[in-house]
């Protein structure tokens, strides 16, 4: 409290207790119990602007003069008890009345201060709940990316090779060129694709041959699964309806969850097993799988697999499948993982079928 203010503030309370005093006394001329609320409002309205201090020397000097003139003692010896009963009565009264309406300033004082303060971590939170979200969006970028753009140098290489030989292979690298060129325009539709989702307006969706998508993947990834020892398998049922999806979208959930089976099976030491399956499922929808003969699931378990940067792999970045629940479920799906029996994982995910919005 600031050195000058406390001295004011003192002499305000007793200014303050004259007055009720003066009008009380002389001008109404009320009895002691209308007297003792007089000054015990005051005592009051000193507790809740100012504080404990100033409206306990407020109750002090209240008594001094509630005794003076409305409950005359003298010599500590009286003829009434009742007056030394009111007179103690209003001390107390006053005392507590002062303590509580302090303790419901301050009080107040700490709720406004809490607020404040909450107002301020909600800020901080936003902010860091923004970066948050543009680090989730260079790591789902980087991840997108990476697969195109590492088969893109391959394809390069390979290229250059057929080239540099003795005798160039100009129709070999034609191939590789043109695979090259291929990848490159996966890597700008990974870019296009994820721009969409921040944009304004309807992503685009069109009618897709599922088993289509499986098959291009299937194509794309062959050459990894090859390196590997892995046999894949598919199980692709017969004149199913189409789906209204991203294309770019639905080979971006299909391919990594094919990767996390390959990576999965890179160090096993059994047979390596890659089966892909498409069927009809309940409530008009798609039911695709993807199972393998790898590791299987961590111990933290299945749902963990889809949290953000989660991941078993030393290279990984935690993002893949987090992505691709959200397209899955941006499209009106669901993706789940569970165990393959006897060895590896299944990740599951449905679609629904254009049906509806073309009837």
């Amino acid at each position: 409290m600031n050195s000058i203010q406390c001295p004011i503030r003192v002499l305000i309370s007793l200014c303050g207790v004259a007055i009720v005093t003066f009008v009380a006394y002389r001008v109404f001329h009320v009895n002691e119990t209308t007297a003792g609320f007089a000054y015990l409002l005051l005592v009051l309205v000193i507790a809740s602007t100012w504080g404990f201090m100033e409206a306990t020397l407020t109750s002090i000097s209240a008594a001094l003069a509630f005794d003076y003139y409305f409950v005359p003692i003298e010599g500590f010896v009286t003829v009434r008890a009742e007056d030394w009963i009111a007179l103690v009565a209003f001390v107390a009264t006053s005392l507590i009345a002062s303590y509580l309406s302090t303790s419901l300033r301050q009080r107040s004082f700490e709720a406004i201060h809490a607020e404040r303060m909450l107002r301020q971590t909600q800020g901080d939170l936003t902010r860091m709940s923004r970066v948050s979200t543009m680090g989730e969006l260079a790591a789902s970028l980087a991840h997108e990316l990476n697969q195109p753009i590492a088969a893109a140098i391959v394809n390069a290489n390979t290229c250059v090779r057929w080239l540099t030989r003795d005798q160039p292979d100009v129709e070999e690298a034609r191939e590789a060129a043109s695979r090259m060129a291929q990848d490159a325009l996966r890597a700008a539709e990974v870019i296009n694709s994820t721009r969409l989702l921040f944009a304004k307006g309807t992503p685009k969706r069109e009618l897709l041959d599922v088993n289509e998508v499986i098959r291009e993947i299937i194509v794309l990834l062959r050459r990894e699964a090859m390196q590997h020892s892995i046999s894949v398998r598919t199980e692709l049922a017969e004149d199913l309806p189409k789906v209204m999806a991203d294309r770019v979208q639905l080979q971006q959930v299909i391919m990594n969850l094919v990767m996390n089976s390959i990576d999965a099976m890179k160090e096993v030491d059994r047979a390596r097993e890659l089966n892909i399956k498409s069927q009809k499922a309940e409530d008009e929808k798609l039911l695709l799988s993807v199972s393998d003969s790898g590791v299987g699931l961590p111990k933290q378990g299945a749902d963990q697999l889809f949290d953000s940067f989660f991941t078993t792999k030393p290279d990984g970045l935690g993002m893949g499948l987090r992505i691709s629940r959200s397209i899955v479920e941006s499209h009106g799906g669901r993706l789940w993982a569970g165990d393959n029996s006897p060895h590896g994982a299944s990740l599951y995910f449905t679609l629904p079928t254009g049906v509806e919005d073309h009837e």
